[in-house]
Order: structure tokens, then C-alpha cells, then sequence
């Protein structure tokens, strides 16, 4: 226990409160607002949130934005009206937070962006940004394609699913991608559209893009493991061997695209891991313990190709 928390109890208990409503009264309270639940990932990230804060002892007030961000500001000026500790979220899309912060700010809130960051030019509207480089996670993506078609003078007609439109993650692992490809002009993304996320959408999107296409594709890259699972069936149902007749490049590293790289029907994802929720708890106890945390906590990841798949798969946490 630190000694500004023995402090705070003493004082509580000095008062005449008995000691166990102390300890509930002093109990650091995060506000979390969620994208949603349209991932593995997200899935794996918000199990990840609940279960450190338990363990943490951290009282959580948690909520579900269902990929919509009004629904998320409105989680986030509930969570200011409840005088929570610290609020944390990850935004559905990179713009529009302005104002929300602007009165968490002013009501003094230390605010964590997890997982994804905000487009506003005032950084000091959020304490600290904690997640992966998803910029460096696109041109991953893009090094592992150039080196795979070292040698081919053939152009590369390469479909693109996007994540969620306007999102950063969609809109960062787009640019690291095409930074590395545009060095090289035989690489062409002759479509791209957003799948948001999902495998629904995925298979839709891909279904458009055979229909569109067809055979021309030669490279599916997909800005997550879940629309490039759903796009494996378009191209099942359409009669074409995925990682084969189209290779398919995805990120996050989730278990269903480790299990699609055993299978033969995926050749690469580019890791994203979702378990942030023991930092985000240890940056919340070292807010309220006045500690100064810095402004960039990057996850430290991998790459995987089909490969290497089965001999991973078992170390696989999410």
C-alpha cells in the first residue's frame, strides 16, 4: 500500500469511518468505454480490462459503445458526472473527441487512450496513449509481401479490406502498407473498401471483389484476422484455394488466424495483442499514487507467417 493511500485512510478512519468503509471509500474507480465486441480481438481485449482490474482491485465501471461513437462520449461524460479516478477508452474513430476531453480536462480526469489514439492537435487532452504502432504493424504487412514476391517481375494486384472507416487503426495500417509497396510499381491495390472489422462484412466485401475481379487478384491484404477469416470462404465459395490462388495477409494474431494458417488457408498475420489490460491497470495505479507515466507505452510484437504457425499456436493467449 502506498503511503499517500495509508494517508488518505488514516484520515478516513480519524474521521470516524470504520475501516472497511474506508478501504471501499478509497478504492481507485476506472471508467472504461469499449469500441464494442466486433473482434476476437476487441473480445480478448476487453477480457483482458475486466480480469486486471479485478485482480488489480480496481473498481471498473465498464461500458459497451456497440462501434458507435456517440455512444462513447456519452459513456465518457457519464463516467465525468460519476467523478471516476481515471477514464480510459479506445475510440471507435480517430476524430470528434475534442469537446469530451476537453471537459474531462476540465474536470480535472486523467484520461488513457488504449489501443487506439485521437486525431486532436492538443496532446495534453489525454495523459498517455498505450497500444501498438499500427503504422509499423501496415508495413510489416507491406515487407513481408515485397520479400515474398523478391525476384517477380509480374505486377501484383493486391484488394484491400480496410477496418472501420475513419478509425486509426484502418487509416494507419493503410499508410505503412502502401509506404513500403509504392516502392516498387509492380504492386497495385486495384480495390479497397472498408469490411469494418468484421467477418460478415469480410465475406461481403470479398464477395464483391471476386465478383468485380475475379482471377486478376493475386494478393488479399486485410487490416484484421476477422475479415480475412470471412474473406477465406468468399474465396472457398468462389472455387479458389486461399494462401494459394490468392495470398492472404492479415493482422492481430488472434488463435482463428493461427488456426487458418495450419489449415493452409491463411499466410500471414502481423501481430496486434490485445492484453493491455495489466499495463493499463498498472498506469492507473501510478496515476492515482501521483506518479507522471509516459506519453507513449508501445506492445512489443511479432510476425507470423503459416510457417511457424503450429509451433506458436500453443503459446497463444488470445
Amino acid at each position: 500500500m502506498s503511503t499517500q493511500r495509508r494517508t488518505v485512510l488514516a484520515a478516513l478512519v480519524a474521521a470516524g469511518l470504520p475501516l472497511h468503509k474506508a478501504l471501499a471509500a478509497d478504492k481507485i474507480v476506472l471508467g472504461f468505454a469499449q469500441v464494442g465486441a466486433e473482434s476476437e480481438w476487441r473480445a480478448a481485449n476487453t477480457q483482458s480490462v475486466k480480469d486486471s482490474a479485478k485482480e488489480a482491485g480496481i473498481e471498473l465501471k465498464f461500458a459497451d459503445a456497440q462501434q458507435k461513437q456517440e455512444n462513447q462520449i456519452k459513456a465518457i461524460r457519464a463516467f465525468i458526472a460519476q467523478k471516476v479516478d481515471v477514464i480510459a477508452f479506445s475510440p471507435v474513430v480517430a476524430t470528434g473527441f475534442g469537446p469530451v476531453l476537453r471537459e474531462a480536462k476540465a474536470a480535472k480526469i486523467p484520461v488513457i487512450l488504449s489501443d487506439r489514439s485521437v486525431d486532436e492537435k492538443d496532446d495534453s487532452l489525454w495523459v498517455s496513449f498505450m497500444g501498438s504502432d499500427f503504422t509499423e504493424e501496415g508495413r510489416r504487412a507491406g515487407r513481408w509481401l515485397v520479400e515474398k514476391m523478391k525476384g517477380s517481375k509480374d505486377t501484383v494486384n493486391i484488394v484491400e479490406l480496410q477496418g472501420t472507416t475513419g478509425s486509426a487503426p484502418a487509416i494507419e495500417r493503410k499508410k505503412g502498407f502502401e509506404e513500403i509497396i509504392s516502392a516498387d510499381p509492380k504492386f497495385k491495390i486495384i480495390r479497397s473498401q472498408t469490411g469494418d472489422f468484421t467477418r460478415a462484412k469480410g465475406k461481403e466485401v470479398m464477395e464483391a471483389f471476386l465478383k468485380a475481379e475475379g482471377k486478376k487478384i493475386n494478393v488479399l491484404y486485410a487490416h484484421n484476422d476477422d475479415m480475412a477469416i470471412g474473406a477465406i470462404q468468399a474465396i472457398e465459395e468462389a472455387g479458389l484455394k486461399p494462401a494459394k490462388d490468392i495470398t492472404i495477409i492479415s493482422i492481430d494474431g488472434v488463435k482463428g488466424a493461427f488456426e487458418a494458417m495450419m489449415a493452409g488457408k491463411l499466410n500471414v498475420s502481423v501481430e496486434c495483442s490485445p492484453l493491455l489490460g495489466p499495463q493499463l491497470m498498472q498506469a492507473v495505479k501510478d496515476l492515482k499514487a501521483g506518479k507522471t507515466i509516459p506519453k507513449r507505452i508501445v506492445t512489443q510484437e511479432g510476425v507470423f507467417p503459416m510457417e511457424v504457425a503450429a509451433k506458436e499456436f500453443p503459446n497463444r493467449k488470445y
